[in-house]
């Protein structure tokens, strides 16, 4: 098994230290505004979804057409 080294085991103990400081700076969002912001991103996928699907059957059924016109 490898051993190692002291230099590599301080690195990668003063990532892991550094790493917690800067998560503890974090302005964090409070449970409301998590709520609030959630809801915002699944009514606008839920919006698009709908769009594109729309949009799939569309021309989906645009290009049925064309082809059978064609054939």
């Amino acid at each position: 098994m490898k051993k190692v080294s002291r230099k590599k085991q301080n690195s990668i103990a003063r990532y892991f230290r550094e790493t917690m400081g800067e998560l503890r700076k974090v302005n964090w969002p409070t449970r409301h505004q998590a709520t609030q912001l959630t809801l915002i991103v699944l009514v606008v996928i839920g919006f698009t979804s709908v769009l594109l699907g729309a949009m799939d059957l569309l021309f989906s059924r645009l290009f049925a057409f064309l082809i059978t016109l064609g054939g």
